[in-house]
């Protein structure tokens, strides 16, 4: 075995005579050697994107001649500093070399003071969020004010330009951050307002009159008192939201990550270009870390809004070897600086499987070749060791308690230890998946067991997980609490394109190019579990399997018409889709809901997302005039107009930090470390969301989506929030296709994500349909 050897790679003994004996192993060194040489390599390539990043967006060379060309001032008696630095010198009488010395570290401080009132001038720049309200149209011929405002900016980050080493648009990923601004606090007042206006159609006109009351108390009385707290907290952190919601939303959640929280992402389902699952395997994992070697670099560019405001892009930093390990109370999120190995699990084994021989990434042939043994290997697994992943499918607080009773000693430790180190999971399903438009339900298969698979086929904790199906079908699923979905639908972009335009398959389907040198094998984990832990293990999967019989999750490709049509109709494609899932969902329960729609806010340092509240005022006059045939088209359309207006406005106020739901969680929390009870809170954070959407993003920065548009994903999504609710995520791809994910439980009598899905493909028809009969 690999590691009896590498455990007498050195040793030493002493003869009679009193001489010393040593003995060593070339090929041990050499590994220690190329682990310690990559490791000062990584540090030394970190702290040069820290040196470029810490003086943006001047560069080197410009920095380096502004210092020259201050010195020599500084030499010549000169000095920009209002004389204060040509006083400080003369006083200290320096003469000859440290006269010279002196000059030149006056120079290098004041050409950093530079950069950083540049850097503090960009932040200000970029706290204007008023931009965001203005049409395309506008945007496009602005008012003088907004038009010089945007010539600062674009002249401030094309300072680089000057020495011709980078462009604004290929910054490096991290290039921004010092320079983004903190996410403003809204007052009480505005955000009680807000909330108030959010609950209108939803609440009756008793519950609304009480709801003011507890409002209008609060905001008279512990409100203010809550939000002076929060305003130090504001200004003592980089984002007075993000810290707290990964504690106490994700980390301190007890229930099972698998379906309440983790969530998937499907392959490009009109693109297979190979059948081979060792083969799909290797170039997916490769393409892997190939993104993870980008992002090491920081050579993806950060994502730009009009193509000159820049999105934080902190959340990237723990895409790989990271794991959230469970705790009795809290997780926490482990992020290790580097990895060099993947987990691989099959049939009930798990594998550690070396990516890197000698410090360099193996070729997709190379790591087939290791993927191909693992398919071969006809070792058993170990008692229980089938059995192991449920536990991270399990309540969390039993998952710690297992891990500290049996995953704490001898073998257990060392293999647990190894997937918790592991750049990510790889899971060779040992069946297959697929898409057939004649046959809805494989999509829905494919859905399913790429969100939960069997309940103990799955690593839930690791960051992300990539399956392989036997027919070489790929998906993942990823856990929440490290980053948001659009960076892990970043990631996914680049695996697909790069798996298949870049790395490629040979005739056969296998990986391309030729393994001269076979790579050492993939190792086989050992683990050994006593009756006590198997029983534990075998009462989690029956947890687990309930909880996968209650899942009904719907996928419906929607192909009459995309975002190509909105646009014609001069609306917001994705106010087009949700006020058409407002009016799926009145049709559906004969009432509207509290509903939430994920916003991302990372136009501020640290931000994540926001909620916003689609069923507003507007949205339901419309949705109540749809079915009104007392109501001609010409009413239905501007009311639609408003609705969208409407939509479109709290979207935008949302990404500018006036949101609500973040601040009335952050004052809950102050409120609760304060021991002071506040019934308006308490009323606001229990409603539940009974229609939970997320829009997925395609970024489309690795290749064009008009040209080939089925070499994109077709989405992923999550299960729901409320037991008698929906989760609907939705993924829009180039002008006539929508993915829609919908996702209930079985176990709810008014709930099926097959109606509701059939349902959704009418309202979207019938909302076209009011235009298309307008004309």
């Amino acid at each position: 075995m690999a590691e009896a050897r590498q455990a007498v790679g050195f040793q030493f003994s002493v003869t009679h005579d009193g001489n010393l004996n040593i003995n060593f192993d070339r090929e041990v060194l050499k590994l220690i050697y190329h682990a310690v040489e990559r490791g000062y390599k990584k540090r030394f390539a970190r702290l040069l994107n820290s040196l470029h990043n810490g003086i943006f967006p001047f560069g080197p060379y410009i920095l380096i001649g502004n210092t020259l060309v201050l010195t020599v001032l500084h030499l010549a008696g000169l000095d920009f500093f209002f004389g204060i630095t040509q006083t400080i010198l003369q006083g200290l009488n320096f003469q000859g070399v440290l006269w010279l010395v002196s000059c030149l570290v006056s120079a290098i401080l004041g050409s950093l003071l530079t950069v950083s009132v540049v850097r503090f001038l960009l932040r200000l720049l970029f706290s204007y969020t008023g931009w965001i309200y203005m049409s395309r149209d506008q945007l496009r011929n602005p008012p003088i004010l907004i038009k010089l405002w945007m010539l600062i900016i674009k002249g401030l980050i094309s300072i680089r330009l000057i020495g011709k080493e980078i462009s604004p648009g290929h910054a490096m990923l991290r290039s921004y951050q010092g320079a983004l601004p903190s996410l403003p606090l809204p007052s009480v007042q505005d955000t009680i307002s807000r909330y108030l206006e959010s609950v209108t159609p939803i609440l009756s006109p008793e519950e609304l009159r009480e709801m003011k009351a507890l409002a209008e108390d609060f905001k008279e009385s512990l409100g203010p008192r809550l939000q002076k707290y929060l305003w130090i907290k504001k200004l003592w952190s980089d984002n007075y939201v993000s810290d707290w919601w990964e504690e106490y939303v994700y980390l301190r959640g007890r229930l099972p990550l698998m379906i309440n929280s983790n969530y998937y992402a499907v392959d490009a389902i009109f693109n297979q270009p190979t059948t081979n699952q060792s083969a799909r395997a290797a170039n997916v994992i490769h393409s892997a870390f190939s993104f993870r070697r980008l992002l090491q670099k920081q050579a993806p560019a950060p994502l730009m809004v009009q193509q000159f405001i820049p999105m934080c892009s902190n959340q990237y930093e723990r895409t790989f070897n990271t794991t959230r390990v469970p705790g009795e109370v809290a997780d926490t999120l482990v992020h290790y600086d580097d990895s060099t190995h993947v987990v691989v699990a099959y049939k009930g084994r798990y594998y550690r499987v070396g990516c890197y021989h000698e410090g360099r990434l193996l070729d997709p042939a190379e790591i087939q070749y290791q993927i191909r043994g693992i398919l071969n290997d006809k070792i058993h697994e170990d008692d229980g060791e089938r059995l192991l992943g449920v536990m991270t499918a399990s309540n969390r607080t039993i998952w710690a308690k297992f891990r500290s009773d049996f995953c704490c000693l001898g073998v257990n430790k060392n293999s647990l230890k190894v997937i918790d180190t592991a750049a990510f999971v790889v899971v060779l399903d040992d069946y297959d998946y697929d898409y057939n438009p004649e046959d809805p339900s494989q999509l829905n298969h494919f859905g399913r067991m790429m969100l939960h698979g069997k309940g103990h086929d799955r690593w839930f904790d690791k960051s992300f997980c990539l399956i392989v199906g036997q027919n070489g079908r790929v998906g993942l699923n990823a856990e929440h609490s490290w980053a948001d979905a659009p960076v892990v639908g970043h990631l996914w972009e680049y695996i697909l394109v790069n798996d298949s335009q870049v790395l490629g398959y040979d005739g056969n389907g296998n990986c391309k190019g030729v393994v001269c040198t076979p790579p050492p094998s993939a190792i086989k984990l050992r683990w050994m579990f006593p009756t006590e832990a198997i029983n534990v293990m075998e009462k989690s999967l029956t947890i687990a399997e309930a909880m996968i019989d209650d899942l009904d999750l719907y996928i419906l490709p929607f192909f009459k018409f995309g975002k190509g049509a909105a646009k014609k109709c001069n609306l917001s494609p994705d106010a087009f889709i949700q006020l058409s899932l407002q009016l799926t969902y009145f049709r559906n329960a004969g009432q509207f809901c509290q509903t939430y729609e994920a916003c991302m806010t990372r136009l501020f340092r640290d931000g994540r997302t926001e909620t916003v509240r689609p069923c507003t005022n507007e949205a339901a006059a419309w949705v109540r005039a749809m079915d009104d045939p007392n109501k001609d088209n010409q009413a239905k359309l501007d009311l639609l107009k408003l609705a969208c207006a409407k939509h479109q406005k709290s979207y935008q106020d949302c990404m500018t930090g006036k949101g609500v739901d973040r601040h009335l969680f952050c004052l809950y929390v102050v409120s609760k470390y304060l021991e002071e009870k506040s019934p308006f809170l308490e009323k606001v954070l229990s409603e539940p969301w009974r229609l939970s959407t997320s829009q997925t993003a395609v970024r489309g920065e690795f290749l064009d989506i008009r040209k080939y548009p089925d070499l994109i994903s077709c989405g992923g999504g999550f299960g729901p929030v409320a037991d008698d609710g929906y989760g609907v995520s939705y993924i829009i791809i180039g002008e006539d296709r929508i993915f829609f994910h919908v996702s209930s439980k079985k176990s709810c009598p008014t709930t099926s994500s097959s109606r509701f899905a059939e349902m959704l493909g009418q309202s979207l028809t019938d909302v076209k349909n009011l235009f298309d009969d307008s004309k």
